[in-house]
């Protein structure tokens, strides 16, 4: 049994030791889920032994990230923490909690509001002018960061920012959150990049080291943005709701959480949970959770405080998307188009609700720019269903038997000499014939995104290329039943069952036979596109780079790069064995249903719940539309399923409405005339 006293001690220490690292140093040791889990260790272990609460226990304070050679501002009231939740049960026990302390027949209803992973700020404004900004520090004092605060142009140095809103307060002191944005983020680490730097691991951090500038032009030049959704205190005007006091703060001019939204009941916020968890990844602000507030901010005064968190307010975490490992091996892939990519071993950790043992290093570049060395404690990222990457290393932790990581010299699969071009971030494997890049490529071609050829797996793949059978994707055509009962595990009923599916494959659609070739920036959508804008792959052979660009979707340098792969010999013997053996290269007539999505333009992006991706840009083209690749500001509309990539973000920052997959199939059943009245969960925009 371990000594409950002593775990409680080395607990206080280690948390201690991590809280310095993460509010003082801005250089975390841990990810936050690990850190939580630390500290509800010894929360548990306090609340079932009282006597061994210290008044130096990380339990008993809100933690703190002053810095000793600031100014000091001391809070008109205490800027508290939350507490957490992680399940609709635990929030189901807070509202009982709550219920216990309230007079019977209590009406509750709640706001649901992000939970930004920021840099918690306090602004005071007296008579509508800024006049202070402090950092949330203990809780109880925070650093006065009121220069710094000052260059951030969401921040208005005076409110209210419009002229139509009623005046403001004599004194209002507000709280809020400063963060970059995702996209504002990835741009810093590009310039970053370019000048040489260090890129930033961790945005809120980076934020924090931003705020803490000396040199307020530093973090002028830094593209910080601030949103408020709590006022502390406010001279001059009587609010008893949340949800009256976020329109409040939009009216005096502040950004408030994007999407926020009042429900009468904790039912309807738990059913919005999941939502937001699937749109966590298309939103420009970090989130870690949500945040759920009882709207009546006097009944929440009356429930008080317990400990360090209001018993008003709860947020609900997410799965942690990041976690610290060992880096224990790297090892090569190479991929169909020879691009070699390092690969990272990793001591197997939970992020996000699976285990994760592996994680890409993205390039050798990348590797060098992070310094990234075997033996590394690493930070791993895992965001939705996006492969795992390393995004840092925890430099403090290194014991100097680290190793670092060189490029190979040549191909672990065909031992041919590395090459890398002038100027590319790529090492490549140029050997067409190797047999990891065949494998990649064959791999590709049977898949569903491109021939769908069924039964027809990896293993399957591997097996025929270690046979001697297969050199390239057109030679899955030629294989023989004889062939295929050579070769271990394969019956007549397999081998007649695969055979069955590869002369399947053979009547694709054009736009089919195009993604499979596996054209490198040529996908679903701009196969579509090819397969309508010439009548056979003859022609399309034959196009010129000014014939390719001219198609919809595709610009000058993806023409030149199309064109420049029909010309390849190698590229153009396989395409000549596919169509000697019978592959379809003709477009098909395509049949007009209506004409009520005629001169729209969509995009799409994501897994639909029933469509697709094929299945989608017909429907689209049947009824007049166009599917285009790339999100513009002159896209109608762009059509979102689940785990949607980066135009999702696009769309939101350029203001392009978005569609789930209802939306879209009552778009199409609308009259032409009209403009369909569409549910608010429909649209996925609409951010402030």
């Amino acid at each position: 049994m371990i000594d409950p006293s002593q775990r409680a001690a080395a607990l206080r220490d280690l948390l201690d030791h991590y809280s310095h690292h993460y509010y003082v140093v801005s250089a975390p040791l841990v990810s936050d889920a690990e850190y939580d889990a630390l500290y509800n260790e010894l929360r548990a272990i306090e609340a079932e032994h009282p006597a061994l609460i210290t008044p130096d226990s990380p339990t008993q304070r809100a933690g703190s990230d002053l810095i000793d050679n600031w100014a000091k501002v001391r809070h008109v009231a205490p800027i508290l923490s939350l507490s957490n939740s992680y399940s609709a049960d635990d929030l189901l026990a807070w509202e009982e909690r709550n219920r216990k302390l309230l007079p019977t027949g209590v009406a509750l209803d709640y706001t649901l509001e992000p939970k930004l992973d920021g840099l918690t700020i306090v602004l005071t404004y007296e008579n509508g002018v800024l006049i202070q900004g402090a950092t949330r520090g203990n809780g109880e004092i925070g650093d006065d960061v009121t220069p710094n605060l000052r260059t951030i142009r969401s921040i208005p140095l005076r409110i209210p920012a419009r002229r139509d809103s009623q005046p403001a307060p004599a004194r209002l002191v507000v709280r809020g959150e400063l963060m970059y944005l995702r996209s504002d983020f990835a741009a810093l680490n590009q310039r970053q990049i370019e000048q040489e730097l260090p890129a930033f691991i961790n945005a809120r951090n980076a934020a924090s080291g931003a705020l803490k500038q000396k040199d307020s032009r530093i973090t002028a030049a830094r593209p910080l943005t601030a949103y408020v959704y709590q006022i502390v205190e406010a001279v001059g005007v009587m609010l008893d709701k949340q949800w009256d006091s976020l329109n409040f703060l939009r009216d005096m001019g502040f950004r408030i959480p994007p999407d926020a939204a009042h429900y009468p009941t904790l039912t309807h916020i738990i059913q919005q949970i999941p939502t937001w968890e699937t749109r966590r990844e298309t939103l420009d602000t970090e989130i870690d959770g949500v945040v759920i507030k009882i709207n009546d901010l006097r009944v929440a005064r009356e429930l008080g405080v317990v400990g360090k968190d209001p018993r008003g307010a709860i947020a609900y975490k997410f799965p942690a998307r990041e976690a610290t490992t060992r880096l224990d091996n790297v090892i090569i892939n190479v991929g169909r188009t020879g691009r070699i990519v390092p690969n990272a071993v990793l001591t197997p950790v939970f992020i996000g609700g699976v285990t994760v043992s592996s994680a890409t290093l993205h390039n050798y570049d990348y590797v060098a720019l992070l310094d990234i060395r075997v033996g590394d404690t690493v930070v791993v990222k895992r965001a939705g269903d996006v492969i795992p990457n390393v995004i840092g290393v925890i430099t403090d932790l290194r014991t100097g038997a680290e190793v670092p990581i060189a490029p190979p010299t040549h191909c672990p699969f065909c031992a041919t000499a590395i090459v890398r071009l002038d100027g590319a971030v790529d090492y490549l494997c140029p050997n067409v014939y190797c047999p990891e890049r065949v494998y990649r490529q064959i791999e590709f071609f049977v898949s569903r995104t491109a021939l769908d050829v069924e039964s027809f797996g990896g293993q399957t793949v591997r097996q025929l290329i270690a046979g001697g059978l297969l050199r390239d994707e057109a030679d899955i055509f030629a294989l023989t039943s004889e062939q295929l009962l050579a070769l271990d595990r394969f019956a007549e009923r397999k081998a007649q069952k695969l055979l069955d599916a590869i002369a399947d494959a053979r009547t694709r659609p054009l736009q089919r036979v195009i993604t499979a070739l596996g054209i490198e920036g040529v996908g679903s959508t701009i196969s579509v596109a090819l397969a309508d804008a010439f009548p056979d792959m003859a022609a399309m052979r034959a196009a010129s780079i000014d014939d390719l660009n001219a198609v919809d979707g595709i610009g000058a340098v993806l023409a030149t790069h199309i064109h420049a792969w029909f010309c390849d010999p190698y590229h153009s013997a396989v395409l000549d064995k596919l169509i000697a053996a019978g592959v379809n290269m003709h477009a098909e007539a395509r049949l007009s249903a209506s004409e009520r999505l005629a001169g729209m333009t969509f995009v799409l992006t994501g897994a639909l719940p029933t469509l697709s991706r094929d299945a989608a840009s017909m429907l689209i083209e049947s009824h007049g539309g166009k599917v285009i690749a790339t999100v513009s500001k002159k896209t109608s509309y762009v059509v979102v399923g689940d785990s949607p990539g980066s135009k999702a973000e696009r769309a939101a920052a350029l203001k392009v409405p978005t569609l789930d997959e209802a939306g879209l199939l009552q778009l199409i059943d609308s009259p032409r005339e009209q403009t369909p009245d569409l549910p608010a969960q429909l649209t996925l925009t609409d951010n402030p």
